[in-house]
Parts: C-alpha cells; structure tokens; sequence
C-alpha cells in the first residue's frame, strides 16, 4: 500500500481514506493541519488506486477481493503494518462506507469516524436498489444510474480512452461535481423512484445515450480553480492514464452486484457507537443521492452522532474546495474524540 504520511510515529492516528476517481493526495491541504495539531496522519492509496499494488485490475479478475469487508481489512492491515494499534478514520465519497465498515466492524480498533460527502444509512437488504423496476424506469425517462453504468464493461474504457483525454476529462468531471459550477443546489429527494432520482444532474443519472465522458464534455470549465491547479490535477490524470479506472470500478461492482451486498446482511441493524461526524459540501448532491440515507445516519445508525456540517463554497470535492473549514471541523472532532478515550 502506497501512504502519505504526516506527523510523528506514537502521537494519535487519524486514517484518511479517498474516494473515486481520486487518491490518496486528495487529502493533501488536509494532512498538515492535523499533523500541526499533533496527530498522526495517514493517507493510503486504496485498493485499485494509484501507487498502491497486487490488486487485479480485470474486468474479468478477481472481482471479490474488493468486496467492502476487504476493503476494511486492507485498512486494518495497514495500521498493523505501521504498529498502529487504534485510530480515528475519516473517509469521503467511497471511502465513507469503508471508514463507516472500520467503526461498525472493529471499534475496538476505531475509536471515532468522520463521514465526508457520502451519508451511511446503516446496512440496508439487498434487495430494493439492486432491484430491476427503478432502472426500467429510468429507461423509459431515457437515463441511467451512474453506479450501474460504473459496473459496466464498458466504463473503464470509455473514461481511459476518452477523446478529449483523461486529463480534459477529470477537469470537466470534477467542475461539474463541485460548487463552481452552479447548477449544483442539491435538495432531499422523497424515495428511491426513477422519477424523484431523474431530479438530479446526469452526472448521477446520465443520459441513456452517453457515456461518463461525452456526460461532462460540454461542462468543461473556461478557466482553472483556485483549489485544483493543472499541475494538480496532472497527479490525478498521469495515474489514471497509467492504471485506468477499472480499479475504482470494482468498488461499485461489488456494490451493485447481489452477491457482495447480501455477505453485509448479517450487519443489518447493528450501530456505530463510536463518536460520529458527518462534513460535506453544501452544494453536494451526494447528501441526498441515496434518499433517507443521510436522516437515518443521524437518527438511528450513529449512536453518539455529533454533527453534521454542510460547508458552504464546497460541491463534492469538499476537502479540496474548502480545505480549512473541514480541517477545523475536523480537528474540532478529533479534539473531542480523543480526550474521551
């Protein structure tokens, strides 16, 4: 596992855990400030990800190594690698259900968690969204659901071997998801119906005809960030022009797939009981992708919940928009968390 690290070995150890299509640098504004407050920080490259090895990168390889129980077990044998015997985790879009996975499974290990961008709504059956009905739906509205389509084949290929390349695809990909471009005004959805989901943009319910590259072409932005340079950005595209997408790919994969979410079901009902904290972008859509998701953190699946924070200036990206607001809300938490162990 590759792993950025800030901070000195024996202080209290935060995980940072990404999510897609990003790395472990995603977390780099993040890292110093909580190094400085004296914390240990550490970053990896997940499993499909960057620097990171031994993963199959098949579409047709071995699909069940990416399964979210592995996904915490790399996790853990990392912290077990570096003599690490408890720590706080903090994950953001895919990685919040696997930092959510780390509190539920083994809070014996992770003493408190920090979901980013992606609310977890406790272990749901497998049975209503990987159902057939909503998708028909959606098809006969001429969309798609992205997950699905990430599950595809096709997928890798069509972000990997895009026209306008992976660089000029990742830049319009993540102006469309942030709170730069402004057609982001997310708003509770009322349930998992093709109707209420055709509400949100087609990066999250795509067009039937498109693919991921021709979904944000048109939204290319005219100008670079403040928050995401070109040289930036070039460590996002150089590592996804070498390894491809199909990686992250598996996660949703795994997600989809009937078979992966139904070895979760013996964790129906059970908490979090470790503190709890939920940051994410107030022009993020992800807080209301999965309609209810973000209510049942709050009231039911995290027992000691401690906020949640919607920063303003910030979409999805939200620890790159607005790396020191989260950071001081981070650090607030983690402040909290720890004089309570």
């Amino acid at each position: 596992m590759h792993c950025l690290e800030s901070g000195k070995a024996g202080r209290p150890c935060v995980v940072l855990l990404h999510g897609f299509p990003e790395l472990a640098y995603s977390w780099r504004k993040v890292m110093p400030a909580l190094a400085q407050e004296g914390f240990r920080v550490l970053a990896p490259d997940q499993r499909g990800y960057g620097l990171t090895t031994g993963w199959d990168g098949r579409y047709d390889g071995d699909l069940a190594s990416f399964r979210m129980l592995n996904l915490v077990e790399d996790v853990i044998a990392l912290l077990a690698k570096l003599k690490v015997k408890k720590a706080h985790v903090v994950g953001h879009d895919f990685g919040s259900p696997v930092a959510a996975y780390c509190a539920l499974t083994r809070p014996d290990i992770f003493k408190s968690v920090a979901l980013m961008s992606a609310p977890f709504g406790g272990v749901q059956p497998a049975v209503s969204r990987a159902g057939p009905e909503v998708h028909a739906e959606l098809t006969k509205l001429g969309r798609k659901h992205y997950q699905w389509y990430y599950s595809t084949r096709e997928a890798d290929g069509d972000m990997r071997r895009c026209p306008q390349g992976v660089h000029a695809f990742l830049r319009a990909y993540y102006h469309y998801k942030s709170a730069d471009w402004k057609g982001n005004r997310p708003f509770p959805l009322k349930g998992w119906t093709a109707a209420e989901l055709a509400m949100m943009p087609s990066y999250y319910i795509m067009e039937s005809g498109k693919n991921m590259a021709e979904t944000v072409a048109p939204e290319m932005p005219s100008s670079v960030p403040g928050w995401l340079s070109d040289e930036e950005l070039s460590i996002y595209s150089s590592s996804f022009e070498k390894n491809g997408f199909q990686g992250g790919l598996q996660w949703y994969r795994c997600a989809t797939g009937a078979e992966f979410v139904s070895q979760l079901n013996q964790l129906q009902r059970k908490t979090i009981d470790v503190p709890a904290l939920y940051v994410a972008g107030a022009s993020d859509w992800g807080i209301y992708q999965k309609p209810g998701e973000f209510e049942r953190m709050q009231s039911e699946v995290c027992t000691r919940f401690r906020g949640a924070h919607l920063v303003d200036g910030a979409g999805h990206w939200v620890q790159q928009e607005q790396p020191g607001k989260v950071s001081g809300l981070l650090l607030e938490f983690l402040r909290e968390a720890q004089a309570a162990l």
